[in-house]
């Protein structure tokens, strides 16, 4: 049995990589933020914010999907806004692939981040205040160094779900070779083609492998941060 990848299949893996890498620091920000509002603040309205960012985890992804083609398309308010304005087009191309994921990769991010933080002692983070620290200088030097194993576990759950992400992707920016064709598709693709069984084996075995080295990864690094915060 041949296990030899073929360029068109490479091409996947690579972009599925790259879309897989992109998500993942588009995230980092807006993940540690929004994970530091619903584990330390409390204000009006936050049940419905936490709601709609654990949305995409219940929804069918073909609606996230649509909603993005609805509102990022060329077509759509804010995607002919972007074209008319900056000559930017997100739909059917890779970057919009990016988003695809980042929509549905962003829940796990948050929870990961709010676990962890919920999880730090906060009487550490007022006697750093009651010495003068700032807030943002808490936040830097206290709460996001004991709260790292979960950041670090957040951004390797986010990578590796950006990584298999399909439904939301397919619908936004199709199923194009060599522009929107990540390995998901890919695997999709050569299980629709008659005689295509063994493409189809090589590249889930493929993304097996690469799943489990990403959780794997997330497992050791946690374990590090863990180690060196309790040394």
């Amino acid at each position: 049995m041949n296990l030899s990848l073929s360029a068109a299949e490479w091409t996947a893996v690579l972009l599925s990589l790259k879309v897989s890498l992109w998500c993942t620091a588009c995230l980092c920000v807006p993940g540690v933020a929004v994970g530091w509002l619903l584990a330390r603040r409390e204000f009006p309205g936050k049940a419905l914010l936490d709601s709609l960012v654990h949305l995409p985890l219940v929804l069918p992804p073909v609606v996230p999907g649509y909603l993005l083609l609805l509102l990022l398309g060329s077509r759509g308010p804010l995607g002919r806004w972007l074209d008319a304005s900056f000559g930017i087009r997100l739909a059917f191309t890779w970057q919009g692939a990016v988003i695809a994921a980042a929509v549905m990769a962003f829940p796990l991010m948050v929870r990961a981040v709010r676990l962890s933080i919920e999880l730090v002692d906060r009487r550490l983070e007022d006697a750093a205040r009651a010495l003068g620290a700032a807030p943002w200088r808490v936040f830097a030097t206290v709460t996001l160094p004991l709260a790292l194993p979960g950041l670090l576990t957040g951004l390797v759950l986010a990578f590796s779900r950006s990584l298999g992400e399909f439904g939301a992707t397919i619908t936004f920016v199709g199923n194009i070779p060599g522009e929107t064709r990540t390995l998901a598709l890919a695997i999709y693709s050569a299980a629709q083609t008659p005689g295509n069984e063994l493409p189809a084996l090589r590249l889930v075995l493929l993304s097996l492998v690469l799943a489990l080295g990403a959780l794997y990864a997330a497992e050791r690094l946690a374990a590090q941060a863990r180690r060196r915060l309790q040394g």
